[in-house]
């Protein structure tokens, strides 16, 4: 919902200022259509209906993987297409995957939506009704910008969009932004933001020249640079730094791969996340083994890492496979 638009809608009709608090909050809990705001009244419901769409988003197509993922996709009012993914875990956790651009310009080669031809950066408005689509379903707590785009390159909407979404159950604590080290909006992010938010570093490789190869923004910021700024974030805010590392067999999953990145983390500022790559065209996913293999040198080296569990691979909703492509309504 675009909520400036809420607002100056409400001022012409002449409604009092707490209409817009009453309509948001029926909003964020999770409220159909104008016409579940039984507070309102029903002229003005109809009213609303007609003047400001419910949704800055369009519904285009929606699939539940196997493991109980879901993965919707979005146009803009001018058609740009979003994704954006709900996983289920056993554990009650409800964490949404958010987009902040449609597309993105940084073009790593192992992402399928830096493939994509990039649109535009997302308002906060249609960042927040990726996650309002969602609420309507079920109730949320867990929430990641990890889906389409990179969040430092639209710093502004994406961190309007995360004060909205404690209204939905999603504390900052429970609210994860991931940069491959865009170096503008990561020292602002470093030296701004108050709020407890998590920081992850999309890295995946620890020799220069092969992260050059799978990022090229890594030409742009060298990951020296932005490793000192991860560092400084820590000493600020004393919140660990989560390093995002996709295995990719025989490019960056070698036990002298794992050596090379033990050497550049350490324990007390850093937690490492090993993705199993989900396939996107041209690389090749590592074994389970090799992976375990990697987490163990880490583990060795004093390093805290995980394994991350793979969701939504069964409708190209997993890490690294968003890419807008159209598929039937479940």
């Amino acid at each position: 919902m675009d909520l400036e638009l809420l607002e100056s809608a409400l001022a012409e009709l002449g409604e009092p200022a707490y209409r817009a608090r009453q309509v948001w909050e029926w909003t964020a809990r999770g409220a159909a259509s104008y016409d579940d705001m039984t507070t309102l009244p029903k002229a003005l419901r109809g009213t609303l209906a007609e003047s400001v769409p419910f949704s800055t988003l369009e519904v285009v197509a929606e699939r539940e993987a196997r493991d109980g993922t879901v993965k919707a996709l979005f146009r803009t009012a001018e058609g740009h297409p979003v994704e954006a993914v709900l996983m289920r875990y056993q554990d009650g956790r409800r964490s949404l995957c958010l987009s902040s651009q449609s597309g993105c310009p940084l073009t790593c080669t192992f992402c399928a939506t830096g493939a994509m031809r990039f649109g535009r950066n997302l308002t906060a408005s249609e960042i927040v009704d990726q996650a309002l689509h969602f609420r309507r379903s079920e109730p949320v707590n867990h929430a990641v910008y990890m889906g389409m785009g990179e969040p430092f390159l639209n710093f502004e909407h994406v961190l309007a969009s995360t004060r909205r979404l404690p209204d939905l159950g999603i504390t900052p604590r429970r609210t994860t932004i991931s940069t491959v080290g865009w170096m503008p909006g990561l020292r602002r992010f470093v030296d701004e933001v108050e709020q407890p938010l998590r920081l992850a570093l999309s890295l995946h490789a620890a020799n220069p020249e092969k992260r050059s190869e799978l990022m090229p923004v890594n030409e742009r910021y060298p990951l020296d640079e932005v490793l000192a700024e991860c560092r400084r974030y820590f000493d600020l805010r004393r919140r660990k730094v989560f390093v995002e590392y996709v295995m990719l067999a025989g490019v960056n999953d070698s036990p002298t791969d794992a050596q090379a990145l033990a050497a550049l983390l350490d324990g007390r500022r850093f937690k490492v996340n090993l993705i199993p790559y989900n396939p996107t065209g041209i690389y090749d996913g590592s074994s389970r083994e090799t992976i375990e293999r990697f987490k163990g040198v880490l583990e060795r080296a004093r390093i805290p890492a995980t394994v991350r569990l793979t969701r939504g691979r069964d409708i190209e909703a997993a890490c690294g496979q968003l890419a807008a492509v159209k598929a039937p309504v479940s």
